[in-house]
């Protein structure tokens, strides 16, 4: 395998190619002739072939030279756009932020945050990775986002976790549902609703299993939807019920036309908020994400 060639030889060399001249490629790259002479014979034992015929005071490409020179002003124009664009995500408000977040999320949080964060980094380009839990774990893992906004499934000694808020899932039924008018669940009838669920196979799904578990009870009718709000459409109109956080039907809860009714005499919780590799540095715009999130998390408490 050969050995990657050195730019600055290469510079002198495409530089030598137009002047023809040693006297001027060392004048304008600040060096003595003798140092480019010695970098062009480097370069020519290198690729181990003559590049340049000496003729008197000129010197003009040989085959070869022709050859390699179309090599290295691609090889030098492909670095210099490299050094253009490191240079860019160096000034303020330029890079790029990758998150990974729930559907939930995405609805809910996202907005409003990233219409802050615009407003301080107009020209950052910002990628959102739509996922359960377990995905924006390995899409975190494979290095493919630089955020999660998500659910703590548990602890990694890999990654950071920034707190932002922890909810509570409860029952969501309509105002007409036998329970909403007793003001109370009757236990006996839980195994019997229809679940209207974004996903059964979520993170989420398999806590509300869990718990429920524990209690020998069964829930055995379900309903996916792929969209929180025809789930609470579909739960108004009396279709079936749901299990959801009630920030998430804030508004309806509001208007009273839902109602929250607690799964029992144990919560079921789950905690929110960022998580990154421990061992990263997080720059400027990552910071500013987070701390917005942070702020979000104090308004809705």
């Amino acid at each position: 395998m050969f050995e990657p060639l050195d730019s600055r030889q290469l510079r002198a060399f495409q530089l030598l190619s137009k002047t023809g001249s040693f006297t001027e490629t060392a004048r304008a790259l600040n060096l003595s002739q003798s140092a480019i002479s010695h970098a062009i014979k480097t370069l020519e034992n290198e690729v181990r072939c003559r590049l340049l015929d000496r003729v008197g005071k000129s010197v003009t490409l040989t085959q070869a030279g022709e050859q390699l020179l179309l090599h290295t002003e691609k090889i030098l124009e492909t670095m210099s756009t490299a050094r253009e664009e490191l240079e860019h995500l160096g000034k303020w408000g330029r890079g790029r932020l990758r998150i990974g977040a729930s559907t939930t999320a995405c609805q809910h949080i996202l907005p409003a945050v990233l219409r802050e964060f615009k407003e301080s980094f107009p020209r950052c380009t910002i990628q959102i990775e739509p996922g359960d839990a377990p995905h924006s774990f390995e899409m975190l893992c494979a290095r493919k986002i630089d955020l999660a906004l998500t659910l703590k499934m548990r602890e990694d000694s890999q990654f950071t976790f920034r707190p932002l808020f922890t909810d509570e899932l409860q029952f969501i039924v309509s105002p007409l549902h036998p329970w909403a008018q007793a003001g109370k669940v009757d236990r006996s009838s839980i195994p019997q609703q229809n679940y209207i669920v974004y996903n059964r196979t979520s993170y989420t799904a398999r806590m509300v299993e869990d718990y429920f578990r524990e209690d020998d009870i069964v829930l055995q009718s379900f309903l996916e939807l792929g969209s929180m709000e025809a789930i609470k459409e579909m739960v108004k109109i009396g279709v079936g019920i749901s299990i959801l956080a009630p920030w998430i039907a804030r508004k309806e809860l509001d208007e009273k036309s839902l109602v929250a009714l607690p799964l029992g005499k144990r919560k079921l919780r789950r905690h929110w908020g960022i998580m990154y590799w421990r061992e990263r540095h997080l720059n400027l715009a990552e910071e500013n994400f987070i701390g917005l999130c942070q702020a979000l998390a104090e308004e809705m408490r």
